[in-house]
C-alpha cells in the first residue's frame, strides 16, 4: 500500500466565450489531429483551449484548426472546441474532445478570432455575438 502524498494541480477552463447554455448538451465527440496544430499558436499553455475553431480534415475525419486558406477540409468551420483538452507531449497522439456545433458565442472572447467565411459556414447553427 502506498500512502505517499501526491499533488495534482488543475487549471480553470475559460468558457466565457459561451453566450448561453444553448447547444452545450449536444456537443459531439471528436478526435483532434495533434500534428495539424502549431504548439505556440494553438496550444501555447500545454492544452487546446475551449473555443478553438475547428474544421474536419477530409482525409482522416479528424479535426484540425480552422483555416479558411486551407484545402484539406479545415477551410470549412465545423464548430468550436467545447472544453479544453490536454495537448499530448508528442504530436502522434490524437486526444478526444467535444465539438460545440450548435449554440451562441461571444466572438470577442474566442481564443483565436473566426473570420467572416467561418461564421458563414456555421450560419444557422452557431450565432456569433460581438
Amino acid at each position: 500500500m502506498n500512502l505517499t502524498t501526491t499533488t495534482e494541480s488543475f487549471g480553470q477552463d475559460d468558457q466565457s466565450w459561451l453566450a448561453s447554455a444553448h447547444g452545450t448538451d449536444n456537443a459531439r465527440t471528436i478526435t483532434l489531429d495533434t500534428s495539424a496544430f502549431t504548439a505556440g499558436t494553438h496550444y501555447p499553455n500545454g492544452y487546446f483551449p475551449s473555443g478553438l475553431a475547428l474544421g474536419v480534415i477530409t482525409a482522416t475525419g479528424k479535426y484540425g484548426p480552422y483555416n479558411n486558406a486551407a484545402s484539406d477540409g479545415t477551410e470549412v468551420l465545423a464548430g468550436l472546441l467545447f472544453t479544453a483538452v490536454d495537448a499530448p507531449s508528442v504530436n502522434t497522439i490524437d486526444p478526444q474532445g467535444a465539438l460545440l456545433w450548435h449554440g451562441a458565442v461571444l466572438a470577442s472572447k474566442l481564443p483565436i478570432a473566426v473570420d467572416t467565411a467561418g461564421k458563414a459556414d456555421v450560419a444557422g447553427y452557431i450565432k456569433f455575438f460581438a
